[in-house]
């Protein structure tokens, strides 16, 4: 029984992965060429939080209830781009760290050579 469990949480998250726009554009801010955008992504969080107090007024009017579950949806992907403006700003951080620490030792070499030729 946990098996199973465990086999479909596993190709669940592969599904949402894979085909849920706001997995994609993370993934894709995630990227070496994606780390700028991380930032500007967290504007994303406003449409996602209007959207989530504009389904909650529905449902405080009689509205349905499943209503609540399009409220968490909302507010989850609202979450996602919120966290994901410092982390990306780390993750560039971090990125640039180690681009700059491979040029630095070829930057030596060159020196040394040149000092060595004169």
């Amino acid at each position: 029984m946990i098996r199973q469990l465990w086999n479909l949480s596993v190709h669940t998250r592969a599904f949402l992965r894979r085909y849920m726009p706001t997995n994609i554009l993370l993934d894709a801010i995630r990227t070496r060429r994606g780390l700028k955008w991380g930032v500007p992504a967290m504007l994303l969080a406003m449409p996602y939080l209007l959207a989530a107090s504009t389904f909650t007024t529905l449902i405080a009017d009689g509205g349905p209830g499943w209503l609540n579950l399009l409220v968490l949806l909302c507010l989850w992907n609202t979450m996602k781009f919120i966290i994901m403006g410092p982390v990306s700003l780390i993750l560039l951080g971090r990125a640039r760290l180690r681009e700059a620490a491979a040029v630095h030792p070829e930057r030596r070499t060159k020196i040394e050579s040149a000092e060595l030729v004169t």
